[in-house]
This record gives C-alpha cells, structure tokens and sequence, in this order.
C-alpha cells in the first residue's frame, strides 16, 4: 500500500499514475471536501506551455508539453487554442510576447472575427496558439477521485495523513528549503450576453488578464501573482483591476455578474519550477506556483518512476 498526503492536483496527478502501474494507493486529505484546497480548486485550468514559456523557464514547455493528452484520458480537454490580444495603445506588448516565444500564429481582424465573433472589430492584431488547450478543474479532480476509485484505490476526505506517509504532495503546509508562497486572485463571472469560446490572453503592461470560458455563460478571470502568504480575501485594487480588464476585452463583461471570488496560495521554489524531493522515507512533490494543472502529469509520471526504481533496488 502506498500513501500519499494532500489531494490536490498533484496528489490526485501521482495516484492516478501509481494506480494506473497496478500499485495500491491511499490518498488522504484534511479537508472535508475537493473545494478547500484552495490553490487546486480556484486554477485557470490552462494547459499552455508556449504562452507560459514568455515568462517561464524552458523546462515547463518540455515537461507540459503532453499535459493535454494525459488530462484527456482523465476528464474533457477543450482543444480550442489560446488567443492573446491587445488595445492598440499596448501594441508593443503583443509584439514583444511574440518575440519570447513560438509555435504561434499572427492574425489580422477578420480571422479573429472568425475565431471569436463577439471580439470582432474590437482588436486588429492577435496571436493564436492553436496547440494549448484548457480544462475545468473542479471537473477534472472530481474526475481523477472518480478514476482512482473505480481502479480500487481510495481518497479519504477529513483525514489527517499519518505522521509517515510515502509521498507527501500538501504544498504550503509542509516546511520544505527554499518553498515560498505565491497569492494568486481570482473572479469568476456570469455573463450569458458575451459568447467566448477559448482561453483569452489580455496583454496589459501592469496588469495582463486571461479569460477562461467555464461554459453557459461562465468566465473565470485571473492574473495576480503576489509575492505573499496572506490568505485575506481578495483586495480592492485586484478585483478592480481584474474587473476593468474583463470590460477592456469586451463592454459586454459590464453588465456580468460577479458570482465568485478567491485567493489561493502557490508553493513555489526560487527558479518557479516543481520538485521531487527526498527527505527520510518520503518523497515530497510541490512548487508547482502557477502551472499545477499543466505540469502535474509529467511530474507524476516522474516521481512514479522514481517510486518504482527505488522499490525494484530494495528488493534485489
């Protein structure tokens, strides 16, 4: 039997895999529910390693690169591209994205009207990566539970971990070298008069937004990254911020209603990118800051292996 504590993405990632080899798995979580791992719960859900790469090490395009396929063996995968955008006053900002990156193509109003008819005529210059893809989290870990289940493994809920378990995935509630805090804010809107089918990018030099369609009428709306462990709700200026944005990309946002709103906090260590760390008897998995959903497959097939190498060793 092996055990894992914390059923956020990453935990529900590793079992799946470790369940999928033939392994037995207990999953245990603290919380009553899916809901209250905030981080896992509130994510954008984006699987888009190339318009990540403009700000990320080349690391996440490599190990993010399959996400998509993994993910569409769990839950529903909306293969739909990412469109990024900008007022024409920020012009050079859509040019320099381009420049940090691939895998794109450039588009002029028409085609952008054809992609997103609501976004016609609002922007004449875009850049479409026709490869990323975007999933609904909360879908996908109730997905992964489900999976894990019917292969005979379980995830207990309202159950503290055992002092020792053999794979520690809790993120901010362990106290690894280096692990700091990321509070990321987010808005979840209703808004059934604008019709958006993908993951929209809104390029701003202070603020940048991206808009992710949750179907009938709902759009997450996300962006910040401060440097912080507070768990207050979310403060004036971001929602603000965030909310202006969304009626930039489209005045229709103006009459949505704000039906959600919440902050999580990333682990993440000094070079933004995850690791599989041992420490004793334990292996821990954690810092993924803002790329849980897009690398946590790769990781899981990473430390799975490391799993099973180690248990083939003791047993010669």
């Amino acid at each position: 039997m092996i055990t894992i504590a914390g059923a956020g993405v990453a935990g529900l990632c590793v079992a799946l895999e470790l369940v999928r080899r033939g392994h037995q798995v207990t999953v245990f979580e603290q919380g009553e529910s899916l809901e209250l791992n905030q981080s896992s719960h509130l994510a954008g859900g984006m699987l888009a390693p190339w318009c990540e790469r403009v700000s990320a090490p080349e690391d996440v395009v490599q190990l993010g690169a399959g996400a998509a396929d993994w993910w569409a063996k769990v839950t529903e995968v909306q293969r739909t591209g990412t469109l990024v955008v900008a007022p024409p006053r920020d012009r050079a900002e859509l040019r320099q994205f381009a420049s940090r990156t691939d895998q794109y193509e450039q588009l002029g109003d028409n085609r952008i009207a054809d992609l997103e008819p609501d976004l016609a005529g609002r922007f004449s210059k875009a850049l479409f990566f026709d490869q990323e893809c975007h999933l609904d989290p909360r879908q996908a870990r109730q997905d992964l539970v489900q999976q894990i289940e019917e292969l005979g493994s379980e995830v207990r809920f309202g159950e503290p971990a055992p002092e020792r378990v053999d794979i520690d995935c809790r993120g901010g509630a362990v106290d690894l070298p280096e692990l700091r805090m990321v509070r990321g804010e987010m808005v979840m809107l209703e808004c059934p008069d604008v019709t958006i089918t993908r993951t929209v990018r809104l390029l701003h030099p202070r603020i940048p937004i991206y808009l992710v369609p949750r179907g009938k009428g709902i759009y997450m709306l996300g962006a910040t990254m401060v440097e912080s462990d507070s768990w207050r709700a979310i403060s004036l200026r971001s929602a603000l911020e965030l909310l202006g944005a969304a009626f930039a990309l489209h005045p229709g946002f103006g009459e949505a209603s704000v039906i959600e709103t919440g902050v999580g906090l990333r682990p993440a260590f000094p070079d933004n990118l995850p690791r599989i760390i041992k420490r004793d008897d334990t292996y821990h998995l954690n810092g993924f800051y803002r790329h849980g959903y897009l690398l946590a497959p790769a990781m899981a097939q990473q430390l799975a292996d490391q799993f099973e190498q180690e248990q083939l060793q003791c047993a010669s």
